[in-house]
């Protein structure tokens, strides 16, 4: 049995990468999108050049199906999506925001701040007083 390729450099952009291990033979190319798009356009190539392939799908008989499948399918690149359904709830109006005056009565400080410096103050001075921390 075959040792699997750990890393295979690619033909596109020259880097290292591990190929899929279900076809790790035959992968050339990384995943990235512009080596995949490398890799399409010299698939395409290689088809191309085969002789049977270079007048696939040319020739009057083609264009004459083509033809007639046009007519039988008048308007099909004109078609436009399906439209979502209406939902069932009404829309909300956005509501505008209200704003609150502020009560010019309130401390600049916060409560917390007072509250949470007063013990440490307090154990503080208990500590300078007794001697000890």
């Amino acid at each position: 049995m075959r040792r699997p390729l750990t890393k295979r450099k690619c033909k596109h952009c020259q880097t290292f990468f591990a190929p899929d291990p279900r076809s790790a033979r035959r992968q050339r190319h990384c995943s990235k999108p512009e080596c995949r798009q490398a890799s399409k356009a010299a698939s395409q190539h290689r088809w191309l050049q085969k002789p049977g392939n270079r007048d696939y799908f040319t020739g009057p008989t083609h264009v004459e199906r083509v033809r007639q499948w046009r007519r039988a399918h008048p308007g099909y690149w004109r078609r436009q999506g399906s439209r979502a359904p209406d939902a069932l709830q009404e829309g909300l109006a956005p509501q505008e925001t209200q704003k609150q005056q502020l009560d010019d009565g309130l401390t600049p400080h916060a409560l917390q701040d007072a509250l949470f410096m007063q013990p440490a103050v307090l154990v503080g001075l208990l500590a300078q007083l007794t001697g000890l921390s």
